[in-house]
């Protein structure tokens, strides 16, 4: 073997043979459309689709822990909207602009609160609960204004909505930092190595002293603030609280999530996977619209790459247990 070819398996054996195919993935969906629509590579499009990935990013960070920890949560499209009308409606009533945020954030707060409560206290299962927290949450961000959007015209909002570092929007600064705050603490921490633990076995981990339903609430809460943090970014780019906003911006977070490789059993899975779903499924959807693929196309499309994720979660795992089961005969081989 050269010294390229070892250099070569070092680096796939760092990066992860999963995550090569995800960049390989994104690099072909980038020159696709830009065959299909030369102006998909341009500093306005990138620039609309980091936007677009800034919002999902939020909400995926929070889904790579509860789906480790083998929950779900189908509520964050409609906190996130509810997030914006809340925050909009404060600063109409001339709340200032930190209890404002601060109220907001709440709200997330006590969404993800009462989510846990329902699959930790009356058991019921993660996917039904958080249904019912959805339309629940709509529910009240219609109620609220009237079911119509809801400026803001608050100076420091609209700057926050438009400003940029680094010719980058501040919105992809800030998923970026959660993005690396929370994978050093997914993978580097007693938390982190908690959420592993609990997704993999629920009783295992509490009969080797850790606490289910705190680190489960734990998960719920932060996806609950992410999501709330996420819904007022998106308020102040929008200049207004919109409850009919963010339709099915879970579906594309759980897409992005296991396509990054999180097993949707649990147990498995890192932030970096994560990040490199969130860019694939937003620059594919993004490539839809620029070539002008129908809607309905475009659901249909998405809906396919959901299912291609699931696929390719229940190939992993399958791969997963039969390496488990060569390394015990292995090792009762060596014991004999």
């Amino acid at each position: 073997m050269n010294k390229k070819e070892s250099k070569a398996k070092q680096i796939i054996s760092y990066i992860g043979g999963d995550k090569l195919v995800l960049i390989f993935a994104i690099i072909a969906v980038f020159i696709l459309f830009t065959v299909l629509n030369k102006n998909y590579m341009s500093i306005a499009n990138i620039t609309s689709i980091l936007q677009a990935i800034s919002l999902v990013g939020m909400v995926a960070i929070g889904h790579t822990y509860l789906i480790i920890a083998a929950q779900n949560d189908l509520s964050p499209g409609s906190l996130a909207a509810f997030s914006g009308v809340l925050l909009a409606l404060l600063l109409s009533w001339g709340v200032p602009a930190v209890p404002a945020v601060l109220l907001t954030l709440l709200g997330g707060v006590v969404v993800g609160l009462f989510n846990s409560w329902m699959v930790t206290k009356i058991k019921l299962e993660a996917f039904i609960a958080t249904l019912v927290t959805q339309s629940i949450v709509r529910g009240l961000a219609y109620i609220i204004v009237g079911g119509k959007p809801l400026s803001i015209s608050h100076p420091a909002f609209i700057a926050i909505g438009k400003a940029r570092f680094l010719e980058i929007p501040v919105s992809v600064w800030v998923m970026l930092i959660c993005m690396v705050v929370f994978g050093f603490i997914l993978a580097k921490t007693r938390f982190g190595r908690s959420v592993y633990a609990i997704g993999g076995s629920t009783e295992a981990a509490r009969l080797a002293g850790l606490n289910p339903t705190k680190i489960i609430t734990l998960c719920f809460i932060l996806i609950g603030v992410l999501t709330s943090l996420g819904g007022i970014i998106f308020a102040c780019r929008m200049n207004a609280g919109q409850p009919a906003a963010n339709v099915n911006l879970e579906f594309d977070a759980i897409t992005a999530v296991i396509l990054g490789g999180v097993s949707f059993t649990g147990g498995v899975g890192n932030m970096f996977g994560t990040f490199l779903g969130v860019v694939l499924i937003q620059s594919f959807n993004t490539g839809l619209t620029m070539v002008n693929v129908n809607t309905f196309w475009q659901n249909l499309a998405k809906g396919a790459l959901l299912l291609f994720a699931l696929t390719s979660d229940y190939i992993r795992k399958e791969r997963r247990a039969k390496a488990l089961v060569e390394a015990s005969m292995k090792a009762a081989e060596e014991n004999k």
